[in-house]
């Protein structure tokens, strides 16, 4: 071999050993890269596992405490439901107990009139009226509705001797109270039309406690006031100017 093909191949052999370090250093660079992207994207799905993770807990306690208000919203609503269904089973009770005690006293005193039965707000309605038999005799209602007063006295004193409990049903016969209404409602107008322009009380005549009470619901609508005063058989209600 010549010098100068010994020189070339001199050259040859030392840039193969100067490019062999240089490939090496690449490829642990590449190796370094490829290590740093794999615990970045290890890192990156941990922090969405764990997002992921808390996201579906927060959902799951917010789902519970929805779950847990709208259970607290109805249970009260269905407790109030049963327990108006219950009083109103009771009044339709005390209703059925009265019916049957009218029936017997009417039976007793060879009276005509048929006997209706319903739930008047937080009372059990009673009415005694005519019958294809015959008319309900006024005598029954009384001067002044007297005698219909003690016969509504009887009737509950017999629903309550029956269920144990008090009653306080309305008893009406042969529409005395419907009719006695009707006057009352026009009296109490009257009287609140005169307090207004006035600016004075004014009181009305004695009443019961039935009659009363159609009085005093009337005046508190119209947005006045009103008081009883004095003791049975001269109660009455006196009307208050705002």
């Amino acid at each position: 071999m010549s010098d100068t093909q010994a020189t070339e191949a001199e050259k040859q052999t030392d840039l193969a050993a100067a490019d062999e370090p240089t490939g090496a250093i690449e490829n642990a660079a590449a190796a370094d890269l490829a290590d740093s992207a794999g615990s970045s994207d290890s890192a990156g799905s941990s922090d969405s596992a764990g997002s992921a993770g808390s996201s579906g807990s927060a959902g799951s306690v917010e789902s519970a405490e929805t779950r847990d208000g709208d259970l607290a919203d109805v249970e009260p609503a269905k407790a109030e439901k049963g327990e108006k269904k219950l009083r109103v089973r009771q009044l339709e009770r005390e209703g059925e107990v009265a019916a049957d005690f009218l029936e017997t006293l009417l039976d007793i005193a060879d009276l005509d009139g048929d006997i209706d039965v319903d739930v008047d707000g937080d009372r059990a309605a009673i009415a005694i009226v005519d019958s294809d038999e015959g008319r309900v005799p006024r005598r029954l209602v009384g001067a002044d509705g007297k005698v219909l007063e003690a016969l509504q006295e009887l009737t509950r004193l017999a629903v309550q001797a029956e269920t144990g409990e008090r009653s306080r049903l309305m008893l009406d016969i042969a529409g005395h109270r419907a009719q006695r209404r009707s006057a009352l409602v026009e009296l109490a107008k009257v009287a609140i039309a005169e307090v207004k322009e006035s600016g004075t009380k004014r009181s009305l005549e004695p009443m019961s406690a039935f009659e009363r009470k159609v009085v005093h619901d009337e005046v508190a609508a119209a947005g006045l006031v009103s008081e009883s005063e004095g003791v049975d058989p001269h109660r009455h209600i006196v009307i208050l100017p705002v």
